[in-house]
């Protein structure tokens, strides 16, 4: 028997929140809805969703709080719902922890490829199951723990598994198709930006120049580059 996994939309725009139900109750999702940011918390404890899709724009308590919230105590897949495309939205919801985003309009079909891939992603986590030193970098797989020059790092889960995944191969660049795939379970679109926009967020984390990267690296035209001989200093 195929198992229905558990869907919470929190969504206010009660038409939207309406076709995005009754498309996923088509494709064998059990789907219940709140409109409220306030109401998230209790509701994912009394439901126990297998995934939450999370508007920004909420009445109660916007989507970047909640979703902050969540992250306290909880790894269930968040996928953000946004009516902006631009970069600020993407750099925060990324931060706060959210694991995709989808801008709308929303379209069904691409909608359900990400719902599909998260639950894949969260099914089959990256393999991490030792560390990876490299000067005064420690990432330690088992315990989702970072710390740098002494000091214990806080990253989201995405920011995490990006880089585990860079440092793993570092001194080589890693194309974004490969890097989609292993992380996202797809192929680059060749449009999504989410992780240059990741990459940004470690660079300030790890006060890396922006402007004369030394510990990441973009190679134009080819993907990243961890520098491994940059975590000494």
């Amino acid at each position: 028997m195929v198992k229905q996994y558990k869907i919470l939309l929190v969504e206010d725009d009660l038409t939207l929140a309406g076709w995005v139900i009754e498309y996923l109750q088509e494709q064998n999702f059990i789907v219940e809805h709140v409109a409220r940011g306030n109401l998230v918390q209790k509701k994912v404890s009394a439901f126990n969703p297998d995934l939450v899709l999370l508007d920004v724009m909420l009445p109660g308590l916007n989507g970047i709080e909640v979703c902050r919230l969540l992250r306290e105590d909880s790894a269930i897949p968040i996928i953000m719902l946004t009516a902006r495309a631009d970069e600020f939205d993407e750099v925060i919801g990324l931060e706060a922890g959210a694991n995709d985003y989808v801008i709308k309009p929303v379209r069904p079909r691409a909608l359900l490829a990400r719902i599909n891939s998260a639950l894949k992603s969260q099914q089959t986590p990256l393999p991490i199951t030792n560390e990876i030193t490299l000067g005064q970098l420690n990432i330690n797989g088992e315990a989702n723990r970072v710390t740098y020059q002494g000091k214990e790092i806080e990253l989201s889960t995405s920011l995490f598994s990006f880089l585990w995944f860079l440092a793993s191969h570092s001194g080589e660049v890693v194309d974004r198709d490969s890097v989609f795939k292993a992380l996202k379970n797809r192929e680059y679109d060749g449009q999504d930006r989410r992780f240059d926009v990741m990459l940004s967020t470690l660079r300030k984390i790890f006060n890396d120049d922006p402007q004369s990267p030394k510990k990441f690296k973009t190679v134009w035209g080819k993907g990243y580059l961890f520098v491994a001989d940059a975590w000494n200093d």
